[in-house]
């Protein structure tokens, strides 16, 4: 039975009392951590509830499926391509999301300037890093990082707005804790010794939101705890 507008309220609700919690521990403010509602396998209604809730944005994991829903999305509100994305699909990709969050190599950062280039824009983007060191993860290895802001920076159709991470899979809650820590050091590093803010900080998902927002996260990406299970 699919999801209707007011039991999604309940849940976003819910959720937002839950970031505003995790922010009075962490001593931070809730209006510094944007929730982006993950409509991935959910209908377009999805979209249209998070934007009759007053949210920004959704994220999508899959381009082709993100291209379709907003083609009959009736309601303003961004796109944002949160999932893996192959170089064959950064035109797709540059033509159809307001950001990319999943920017993770130097060979996409060229694909994703040209196509961005070629439709007359400038394409705000995340660098997706594997601050968590995991091997089942996509996202520039720690080390490689400077080497693909700089990169990033030079290219002239594309915006660094940030960093974005996924943590491990782990019942250790220390891990997830680590990976965002890690990506907050990174940021801390790297943004003084390019001269750029790298204001957003992407990290957190349903299960782990609150080491994220304890570590520094500006942006959380929830889909189960807002829409349930497909």
């Amino acid at each position: 039975m699919p999801l209707a507008y007011d039991d999604f309220t309940r849940r976003a609700d819910a959720v937002r009392a839950h970031i505003a919690a995790a922010c009075a521990r962490a001593g931070r403010q809730p209006a510094e951590v944007e929730l982006l509602a993950v409509t991935k396998t959910h209908p377009v209604a999805a979209a249209e509830f998070a934007a009759r809730y007053g949210l920004r944005a959704v994220g999508e994991n899959r381009v082709q499926e993100g291209v379709e829903k907003r083609a009959h999305c009736t309601a303003p509100i961004a796109w944002e391509l949160i999932g893996h994305l192959q170089s064959n699909k950064a035109r797709l990709a540059a033509a159809h999301f307001d950001r990319v969050q999943s920017v993770d190599s130097e060979k996409l950062l060229h694909h994703l300037d040209r196509a961005a280039g070629e439709l007359g824009k400038v394409l705000p983007v995340l660098l997706q890093i594997n601050a968590g060191q995991d091997p089942a993860k996509f996202g520039a290895e720690l080390t490689d990082a400077p080497r693909l802001l700089e990169t990033a920076l030079a290219r002239p159709h594309l915006r660094v707005d940030g960093l974005m991470t996924i943590a491990p899979l782990s019942d250790d809650p220390a891990v997830a804790a680590r990976t965002f820590a890690n990506l907050r050091d990174l940021r801390d590093r790297l943004a003084p010794q390019f001269g750029v803010p790298l204001r957003e900080l992407s990290m957190g998902m349903s299960g782990d939101l609150d080491a994220a927002i304890a570590a520094g996260s500006t942006l959380v990406r929830v889909g189960t705890a807002l829409f349930g299970t497909r």
